[in-house]
């Protein structure tokens, strides 16, 4: 009795904690003349961080595509590899939602309903209720991808990324994404991403298309309009939506991970330290504008360009550097340490010890680097 009873317990725990995860609402939309279901997930820490804001994701599908994004949200950014998110799955009527007039391509009235009510309703009540960063995307697969392409058309962008996974496009993307002008978007300060891709199980007519619509795209030069092509091998589409999935977060997210082995041999390896700095700061200063996310700085990102500021020019930027540190990331020992450095190798020991103290006073004894910075100090004959 007593062993059924603790299994009771923790089910119903379970239960709790997980319906604190995913929340079910209803609205009622003026577009659509009906209610609608959401599926909304808020990440772990949420009710605790009152300062935060998360990228909004919209999910064109409550079900198995709302399950699959965001059970690669969670992974991702518990690897710290991208932000947590917010993220809301839509009940859909694919047919009445999203299947477009195959004689021309356009919108039927009942498409163009959906399509309001996710601009004016669904994106409205997310930034009402939830702490929502201005980062949004959009997610949808089939002819709900090829729904997700009209936003494109929108004079003042307010969509950051397109996912089309396994899209099924109109006879008319081509003559549609080109009237939708999509130079302009060079124009705004923010950043964009469309994502596309192909799969080896698609019929042979819908691989091409797609793929001339993926050559015709790459063709296009934008620095804040990154287009993703992608080419899934797989017998299965049902696979290929299971793939997509994290290799479009690998990239829509990339700026936010760590700095990789790859992206410093080809973004930092050969820039000047007043450069490097300069990108360190930059990559930050853009992860807390587009997601909202205030990280300081990672230690590893910071060891990651220390030997260029050290090596190069004598180290005469290791106060720059320190500086840096230090405005984006006040509470950083790191900041203190490389102004102290500095100091101490033009030696002018009074102001060396002055900030490894500073430094060090930030430390947590238990920090099992504490020690290790403590010796600088003691190097200098303090105490």
């Amino acid at each position: 009795m007593i062993k059924k009873s603790f299994s009771l317990i923790f089910t119903l725990f379970c239960l709790s904690g997980f319906s604190q995860k995913i929340i079910e609402k209803q609205i009622t939309s003026d577009f659509l003349e009906s209610k609608r279901d959401l599926k909304i997930y808020l990440p772990k820490g949420y009710e605790k961080d009152s300062l935060k804001n998360y990228p909004l994701t919209i999910v064109f599908d409550e079900g198995y595509l709302f399950d699959i994004y965001t059970g690669n949200a969670k992974l991702f950014a518990a690897k710290d590899k991208a932000p947590k998110q917010i993220i809301v799955g839509v009940a859909l009527d694919k047919k009445k939602d999203t299947y477009f007039n195959v004689n021309d391509g356009r919108l039927t009235a009942s498409n163009n309903a959906f399509y309001q009510f996710i601009k004016d309703e669904v994106i409205f009540f997310m930034e009402s209720n939830y702490k929502t960063s201005p980062f949004i995307s959009l997610v949808g697969e089939g002819t709900a991808a090829n729904l997700i392409t009209h936003y494109l058309k929108e004079a003042n962008p307010f969509i950051n990324t397109y996912i089309c996974i396994n899209p099924i496009f109109s006879d008319f993307i081509g003559q549609q994404l080109e009237s939708y002008r999509l130079l302009k978007f060079q124009k705004q300060d923010n950043s964009f991403y469309l994502y596309i891709n192909n799969a080896t199980s698609f019929s042979t007519t819908k691989q091409t298309k797609i793929g001339e619509i993926q050559k015709a795209l790459s063709l296009m030069q934008m620095k804040n309009f990154k287009v993703i092509n992608d080419t899934i091998n797989t017998p299965s589409s049902i696979s290929a939506i299971a793939e997509t999935v994290p290799r479009v977060m690998t990239k829509i997210f990339e700026i936010y991970a760590a700095i990789t082995k790859e992206e410093f041999e080809t973004k930092i390896k050969d820039l000047s330290p007043d450069d490097a700095i300069a990108y360190l700061e930059n990559k930050y200063l853009e992860i807390e504008f587009l997601f909202g996310t205030n990280l300081g700085i990672r230690p590893q990102d910071i060891y990651a360009i220390e030997d260029i500021i050290i090596e190069k020019e004598n180290g005469d930027k290791l106060r720059d550097f320190g500086k840096m540190i230090l405005k984006l990331f006040p509470s950083s020992p790191l900041g203190d340490y490389y102004i102290g450095r500095y100091y101490e190798t033009g030696n002018q020991t009074k102001k060396a010890l002055k900030y490894y103290k500073i430094g060090y006073g930030k430390m947590d004894p238990a920090d099992p680097n504490s020690d290790a910075f403590y010796e600088n100090i003691l190097r200098l004959g303090g105490e």
